[in-house]
């Protein structure tokens, strides 16, 4: 079953979103908006170089300034003086070597914005400059200096089946390319930041933006030398993530800064300094060999990816597995081999971010099986079919994984979309008489998205339903809310599985001191995750509360029903909730359920179980005497099981759209050679605004195979993956030029002038833009 989700088709089931109207109406308090009387103001001292030696620091003067309150570094951790959720790599502090320009040396805490502004300014610390290294390639050499003790190489992932060589010996057409892709940054509304109480019992209350608080107190507890239930981390709501905020970020200070002065302690990162000290995506540069029979049929496929994870680790490593596994992608070869590197530089830090290394992949991915397409003169989306894994084939990695028919449905929706039959008739045209330099052009892109943390990684999760004794059904996961829908979603099927009104609902979530730990919110896992748990705990939570209420009404159990409102009997409200609470005796009603994401039984770490598959179709408009792409249309098929709620999930594949909009067109961290970002704020950073935004349409297949347990499949990464190479196919059939690298500088595709442009046959303008 599939339709066109939008207001219309979902019928009674649109719903506005309970934190919606606090939230464009500016009401909404982030944890950033917090302040309470006497606190202090934090600030962080950043490293003067990409790579330096650490001499000295000298808090002297700073300390003397009036006003300050307390100047911390390195000798101030009581406990782990590192950081990260993968392994602690990242110094808290930098005590000898400086690495990027966002590591740490200090911080202080001050009366004032501008006293502790003026403090940094008065720490003395003495730098020896170190070679830079900004080439990831270069940092690989055998003569490049050693950044971390144990070399220049984070992590390497290796993928082999059967002998490329052998097959490409056998191939008719073979496609090599490299591909590029941008570092590109979260731009977040709200940027990192939090406040900080020490508490009156020597414990620390945190308030402060995270994907995971228990993982945040679990390292804050490591570093601060103090026990985990000595720390209560509150982490939603959240101006916005993207899986820029799952590391710790401002908290490490924070903390340090208020259990130091012994008052609480509000740190707020500008946006300049959100730029230089936070996560980016990884730059990529893949490159590909795939060579194809007479007949299209993929025979071998080699690839290198080279990442740069900048200066430590975060989820380099974990990226990279990601990445080598989904540039094998949703398709069936003889031969495979991979061969993955992530490498240390002196850039900004790179890590997680929506699609997880995926994006990266499948621009290259899809990018590669266009170029096959044409050389054998075949249409791409038939090329494609020819060669795409189906329903009883393993995954990527050769594992298995859960049988759906996800890339046909895409494919065969995509194939009978309004936009893509569009494709026939307007191909390489100009889109108006008046603008002849305007020309059009239709592409499409398909991948498999894996889910969860994957194979070998903890990937705990569950929750609890209970009622409260003021008759709110409580529901309290361990997630956070940073955007995307999930108090909204999680309303919902705590409306259509257990038949709850809304008015019947309390959801807690983001507390450390009362919520399980159900995982954290990444790896679109969080809506499949509280559907598994809802799905465990619906039917103790219907036994007990209807037990309660037959022992109070001295009603039969089995002839009353768990309902709106309460407890009903033959279409009859026999108790509300509150008078259920209020009567009931014994131990209060609370279910719970813990499980783990469910995994391959292939013994490779990463490797996934659950794929979500997409499609998408853009229409673009390229201005051949500008150079500039504007996205005029946009389809995607999204086969993900069943619409937990029509709202949330159309807004994930549009928000992931418009972010893979950036991606493709405008978006790059720029840093020079020197390690130093030449991009320092959004004023040299575009991102697109709804301007920017085409008419999208997304066509939802629901159907799983039946008896299939696992439900709904995550969609909040899979809007952001498969439009660039869509737009990359799109910008080809418009103009005749293949795009290697992203983001699209004008510069690749601007052409003469169009009134000279009939003297020049299509194939004479095919252009491979080639990196600089």
């Amino acid at each position: 079953m599939s339709k066109i989700l939008n207001r219309t088709t979902s019928g009674g089931r649109w719903r506005k979103r309970p934190d919606g109207p606090d939230k464009v109406g500016g009401r909404l308090e982030y944890l950033t908006d917090m302040t309470v009387p006497g606190m202090l103001v934090g600030r962080v001292l950043r490293s003067s170089h990409p790579h330096a030696r650490i001499r000295s620091i000298n808090t002297a003067k700073a300390l003397g300034l009036a006003g300050v309150r307390a100047v911390i570094t390195h000798q101030d951790v009581p406990g782990l003086n590192r950081f990260g959720i993968a392994f602690p790599h990242q110094p808290v502090f930098c005590s000898d070597v400086a690495r990027y320009m966002g590591d740490a040396i200090a911080a202080v805490a001050a009366d004032s914005d501008d006293i502790a502004e003026q403090a940094l300014r008065l720490i003395e610390v003495d730098y020896e400059p170190l070679p830079v290294l900004s080439d990831p390639a270069l940092a690989l050499n055998g003569d490049a200096p050693l950044l971390h003790e144990d070399g220049n190489l984070l992590h390497r992932s290796e993928y082999k089946s059967g002998s490329p060589d052998e097959g490409f010996a056998k191939c008719t057409h073979i496609i090599e390319n490299t591909y590029f892709t941008p570092r590109q940054m979260h731009t977040y509304m709200e940027t990192e930041g939090g406040l900080f109480i020490p508490e009156a019992n020597g414990n620390l209350t945190v308030y402060s933006a995270t994907q995971h608080g228990l993982m945040d107190r679990m390292q804050l507890s490591r570093i601060l030398a103090k026990a985990e239930n000595e720390i209560r981390v509150i982490s939603s709501p959240i101006g916005g993530s993207f899986g820029g905020k799952d590391e710790l970020n401002v908290q490490p200070y924070g903390a340090l800064l208020a259990l130091k002065t012994g008052q609480p302690v509000r740190i707020h990162n500008s946006r300049m300094e959100s730029i230089r000290a936070g996560l980016k995506r990884h730059p990529m540069r893949i490159t590909m060999k795939t060579g194809i029979d007479a007949e299209g049929k993929l025979i071998a496929h080699r690839v290198h990816v080279l990442s740069d994870t900048g200066a430590y680790a975060t989820l380099g490593a974990e990226v990279l597995n990601f990445a080598v596994e989904h540039v094998i992608g949703p398709y069936l070869y003889e031969h495979v081999e991979v061969e993955g590197v992530s490498v240390y530089t002196n850039n900004g830090v790179s890590g997680e971010f929506r699609g997880f290394g995926g994006n990266q992949a499948i621009f290259a991915l899809e990018g590669q099986m266009d170029r096959l397409a044409d050389a054998i003169g075949m249409d791409p989306w038939e090329f494609r079919a020819l060669n795409l894994r189906r329903s009883g084939d393993p995954g990527p990695l050769g594992q298995p994984i859960v049988q759906t028919d996800g890339a046909k449905q895409v494919w065969e929706a995509l194939a009978n979309s309004a936009l893509w039959k569009e494709k026939q008739i307007c191909i390489g045209t100009a889109s108006s008489s008046d603008e002849p330099w305007i020309r059009t052009g239709i592409g499409a892109a398909i991948t498999m998205h894996g889910a969860g943390l994957g194979y070998g990684i903890p990937d705990p999760a569950g929750g609890i339903i209970r009622l409260a004794s003021d008759g709110k059904i409580e529901a309290v996961f361990g997630y956070e809310e940073f955007g995307q829908g999930l108090i909204a979603t999680l309303e919902q099927m705590l409306m259509e599985q257990f038949g709850f009104a809304p008015e019947d609902i309390r959801i807690i979530i983001g507390d450390t001191d009362v919520v399980p730990d159900s995982g954290s919110s990444t790896a679109s896992r969080a809506t499949s995750m509280m559907w598994m748990a809802l799905k465990r705990l619906h039917p103790d939570v219907n036994a007990a509360l209807k037990a309660s209420a037959a022992a109070i009404a001295g009603e039969a159990a089995d002839r009353l029903t768990v309902g709106a409102g309460g407890i009903w009997k033959d279409g009859q409200l026999l108790l509300t909730y509150g008078e259920l609470a209020a009567k009931h005796e014994g131990e209060p009603i609370s279910c719970s359920t813990t499980f783990s994401y469910p995994t391959t039984s292939e013994k490779r770490v990463g490797a996934h179980f659950l794929y979500t598959y997409a499609a998408a179709a853009v229409k673009v408009e390229v201005n051949t005497l500008t150079g500039r792409v504007r996205v005029v249309d946009q389809y995607q098929a999204i086969a993900a099981g069943p619409v937990a709620n029509p709202q949330g999930y159309l807004g994930q594949i549009e928000g992931g759209g418009a972010m893979a909009l950036g991606f493709t067109l405008s978006e790059d961290a720029v840093m020079d050679t020197g390690s130093r970002y030449r991009t320092l704020n959004m004023d040299t950073y575009l991102v697109p605004t709804i301007a920017d935004q085409s008419d999208v349409t997304v066509e939802a297949i629901e159907d799983l195979p039946e008896g299939d347990s696992y439900g709904p499949r995550g969609v909040g990464e899979i809007g952001s993956v498969t439009l660039a190479p869509a737009i990359c196919a799109a910008v080809y059939e418009a103009v005749g030029i293949r795009v290697q690298k992203l983001p699209i500088e004008p510069e690749m595709i601007q052409q003469m002038p169009f009134l000279t442009e009939e003297a020049v046959s299509k194939d004479d303008q095919q252009t491979e833009y080639q990196h600089g």
